[in-house]
C-alpha cells in the first residue's frame, strides 16, 4: 500500500485503545474533496463488469485506491473496465485462470467483486447444484493469493440466508479475516435508485464492524417508509439528506433523438430512443400518469392489453409502469429498455428511459464512458452495483486501512 505525505493527523483521532477512525468523517472529506490522498491502497476488482464497484473506489468519485488486476468473462464489459481505469482487466472464467500455472496475481491491499448472482438470486428457482453459488471459492482463492488485508464481497440479499453463506463465513475465518455483513439500500447512500445488495467486508487486522455498514447519508421523507429488509439499520450522518430521486438524476436531460448511438459528446453519447411498434406507442399513451402500471393499462384500454396480463391478476405491479419523479427508482436491471420488465417508462414521455438515464441512476458519471453493442451497454449497466453505495464502501475500506496505518505513524 502506497502511503504519501503525513496527513493523517486530519483523518486519525487518538483514543485509549488506539486510533479511531469514522467513516462519516472519510465520507465529509471526500465529498468535499479535503481528503487528504495519503492512502493509496492497491485494488483487485473480480467479477467486475463494467467496473461500478471499482468506479466507487476511484477518483471518479474522490477515493484513491489504484487497480491493479481485474478480471471478467464479458470481453465488452472488460473493455469498458480497461477503458476507464487502465488496462487491468483478463477476459475469461476466473477458475481457469487461476488454475493456469503461468497465472500471476499481483499482491493486492483490498480484494473487491460480486460473484455472478443468479444462482443466489429468487429469480432462479433451480438453486440446487447451480455453479454459480460456487464462484466465491476462486474469488476467496484471489484474496488469499494477493495478500489482501481486507475483501469485500458484494451480491443479491439472498446470498445471507443462502447454503453457501456458512461455507463462505468458514473459509475466510480459516484465511484470518473477522467479518462483518449488511444488506444496504443504495438509496441510503446517495443512489437515486431503491436497489438492495448484500455485503461482506473481511479484515485481518481488525473487527470490520468498527466501520461497517457505513452510516446512511441519506433518508426518506416519507414518515414509515418501507423497508423490504427487517433487520437494524446502519445509523445515520449527523445531518442526513433526503433521498435522491428520478428528477435529480435525468431531469435536465432533453428528449432522446431516434434509435442510435451516437458521436455526440456526453450526455448525448447514450440519450437514444427506440423505435417502438405503434401498439407500443398506444400503450404508452393510455398510462400516462406517474406511478401508472399494468393494471392500470388493463382498466384503461383492455383492447390494448397482453392476453398474458389479463389473465394474470396478481403480482407484477411494476411491469408497464412510469417512475415516479420525486421518488427514486426501482432497480435497474439489464433490460431496463423493455417496459414490459419492470417500471421503466419515463416519468411524463411516452417512451422506456434511455441508456444515459439508466446509467446515471446507477450512478455512473457522464464521463465514464462504455464500449460495446446498444445491449451489451445496457447489460453492464445493469450488472453494476450503484456507484454512490460503492463509494460508501469504500469510505469504510479506508477508515479500516487509514486506522492501521495511522498505528503505525502516531
Amino acid at each position: 500500500m502506497t502511503v504519501t505525505g503525513n496527513s493523517f493527523k486530519m483523518l486519525v483521532e487518538r483514543h485509549t485503545n488506539g486510533p479511531c477512525i469514522d467513516d462519516e468523517r472519510i465520507f465529509r472529506l471526500r465529498t468535499t474533496g479535503e481528503q487528504p490522498l495519503c492512502l493509496q491502497p492497491r485494488l483487485i476488482d473480480l467479477f467486475c463488469g463494467a467496473g461500478g464497484m471499482t468506479a466507487g473506489f476511484s477518483p471518479f468519485f474522490g477515493h484513491g485506491f489504484q487497480p491493479v488486476w481485474a478480471n471478467d468473462s464479458d470481453a465488452s464489459a472488460a473493455a469498458t473496465y480497461n477503458l476507464n481505469f487502465g488496462p487491468h482487466c483478463f477476459v475469461g472464467d476466473i477458475s481457469e485462470i487461476l488454475l493456469d500455472p503461468n497465472t500471476y496475481v499481483p499482491h493486492a491491499d483490498v480484494v473487491i467483486g460480486g460473484p455472478p448472482c443468479q444462482g443466489f438470486s429468487l429469480l432462479n428457482k433451480f438453486k440446487s447444484g447451480d455453479s454459480r453459488t460456487r464462484l466465491w471459492t476462486p474469488f476467496m482463492e484471489v484474496v488469499r493469493r494477493s495478500g489482501a488485508a481486507i475483501f469485500v464481497m458484494e451480491n443479491v440479499p439472498e446470498l445471507l440466508r443462502s447454503p453457501e453463506w456458512p461455507h463462505i463465513r468458514d473459509t475466510a475465518h480459516s484465511l484470518g479475516f473477522t467479518l462483518a455483513h449488511g444488506r444496504l439500500c443504495a438509496a441510503d447512500y446517495g443512489a437515486p435508485q431503491l436497489r438492495w445488495r448484500a455485503f461482506i467486508m473481511g479484515c485481518n487486522f481488525i473487527d470490520p464492524a468498527s466501520a461497517f455498514p457505513p452510516k446512511r447519508t441519506h433518508v426518506s421523507l416519507e414518515l414509515a417508509p418501507r423497508r423490504r429488509f427487517l433487520e437494524p439499520d446502519a445509523q445515520l450522518i449527523t445531518d442526513p439528506r433526503p433521498y435522491r430521486t428520478v428528477r435529480d438524476a435525468i431531469g435536465d436531460l432533453p428528449p432522446p433523438t431516434p434509435a442510435e448511438k451516437r458521436s455526440n459528446a456526453p450526455p448525448l453519447d447514450l440519450h437514444f430512443g427506440r423505435n417502438p411498434t405503434e401498439i407500443s406507442k398506444a400503450r404508452y399513451r393510455a398510462v400516462p400518469d406517474e406511478g401508472m402500471n399494468r393494471f392500470d393499462l388493463l382498466r384503461r384500454a383492455p383492447e390494448l392489453t397482453p392476453p398474458c396480463w389479463v389473465k394474470k391478476k396478481k403480482g407484477g405491479a411494476d411491469l408497464f409502469g412510469r417512475l415516479w419523479w420525486d421518488k427514486p427508482s426501482v432497480t435497474i436491471r439489464t433490460e431496463f429498455f423493455k417496459p414490459e420488465k419492470g417500471r421503466y417508462l419515463h416519468p411524463e414521455q411516452h417512451r422506456p428511459i434511455t441508456h444515459r438515464e439508466a446509467a446515471r441512476l446507477q450512478g455512473f458519471p457522464d464521463e465514464f464512458f462504455f464500449v460495446g453493442s446498444k445491449a451489451q451497454i445496457a447489460r453492464q449497466i445493469g450488472n453494476a452495483v450503484p456507484c454512490e453505495l460503492a463509494a460508501r464502501v469504500a469510505d469504510s475500506v479506508y477508515a479500516l486501512l487509514a486506522a492501521r496505518v495511522g498505528d503505525e505513524h502516531w
